[in-house]
């Protein structure tokens, strides 16, 4: 109710105004030791190891310096995901670099991995973690733009965050940082895996956080044979399916010319597709994380049925507001019950 009576003053703002703006907001919301349990119960799934009291998650990009993680879990998400961090502070790319597009239900970001550092995020972790807060936080890891040793940054990001994180999700998906994507090849992913899985386990031997990759959905049927490989062979946790797009259907707002990733509505069926395409390529032996337009608890439990264990929104919440995962965690669970399910893992893969 709050958000539809502040929705047209939000609106009124450029789109990276009023994102800080909703970080302000989320930042006064007190959180207390407890509050991530919200949610918790029939909605509950194991994903590698790691108990989800649901499985409705906030994606990278939304909090990207650990602002206020406990704020989203007070409102019911299952878990977030803090990031993309990189070793050192990041500019990012030119403003203006941000654009809603209303009329697609969508959005365009070329943000190119902004943060205020390492070093600003684990402070911000390490304060959480004295508060006694609990809850599933994953860390989502970047390199340096400038970068002369690209999966270097991603050792040293791992070595910082594991003992932090409860899961890592390695970022090599982002169509903003020139050559990033090139890091989905099969050679210079596995050695990139290397990297961050001795990282890890250097700091982290006895209890090492799960690692994440986050892929692209504008592959080829090539590449997503080799990345399903490479996580069945490094025994990954899950595939988070998907970053945003570089394609461009049909759209109607005049930002639809801009260049960057696009997000929300448009990308709902593409997304969706390489849930169902890299299902078939890992035998299901890989939990996926369905990412990509989903906006209601229909979009939810579609994305499940077709093999995520796990969704994570963030362009819907621009169009919807922050209290957009507790109401589709809700609608999932009466679709779970509608459809006979007791469990939300008996329903993965089941469409």
């Amino acid at each position: 109710m709050l958000f539809r009576l502040l929705k047209p003053a939000i609106f009124a703002l450029d789109s990276e105004t009023a994102h800080r703006f909703a970080i302000a907001g989320l930042s006064k919301l007190p959180a207390r030791p407890g509050d991530s349990a919200l949610g918790s119960g029939p909605l509950a799934i194991d994903v590698a190891g790691l108990q989800f009291p649901n499985p409705v998650g906030v994606a990278a990009g939304f909090d990207k310096d650990a602002e206020v993680p406990d704020a989203l879990l007070r409102l019911g998400f299952g878990f977030t995901e803090v990031g993309s961090i990189t070793p050192r502070p990041q500019a990012g790319n030119p403003k203006p670099r941000l654009f809603r597009l209303a009329e697609d239900r969508a959005v365009i970001n070329r943000m190119g991995f902004n943060n205020a550092g390492a070093q600003a995020a684990l402070e911000q972790l390490e304060q959480r973690r004295a508060r006694g807060m609990s809850g599933m936080v994953g860390v989502n890891i970047g390199a340096n733009k400038d970068s002369e040793d690209r999966i270097a940054d991603y050792a040293a990001m791992a070595r910082l965050m594991a003992p932090l994180a409860s899961y890592l999700a390695v970022n090599v998906s982002s169509p903003n940082t020139p050559g990033l994507r090139a890091l989905q090849d099969e050679d210079a992913l596995t050695a990139l895996i290397d990297g961050v899985i001795a990282a890890r386990d250097a700091v982290s031997p006895e209890n090492p956080p799960p690692i994440f990759l986050k892929v692209a959905p504008d592959l080829e049927p090539a590449d997503i044979e080799a990345i399903a490989r490479i996580a069945l062979e490094k025994r990954l946790g899950a595939l988070i399916v998907s970053n945003t797009t570089i394609s461009r259907p049909a759209l109607k707002s005049r930002h639809a010319a801009e260049t960057g990733g696009l997000s929300g509505a448009p990308l709902k069926q593409l997304a969706l597709q390489r849930v169902r395409d890299f299902r078939a390529a890992t035998g299901g032996a890989v939990p996926l994380i369905g990412v990509g337009g989903i906006a209601s608890a229909d979009d939810a439990w579609e994305r499940i049925r077709a093999g995520a264990s796990l969704v994570q929104v963030y362009s819907a919440m621009v169009y919807e507001g922050p209290g957009l995962g507790a109401r589709i965690a809700k609608g999932v669970e009466r679709m779970m019950k509608r459809d006979g399910f007791t469990s939300i893992a008996e329903a993965v893969g089941t469409e």
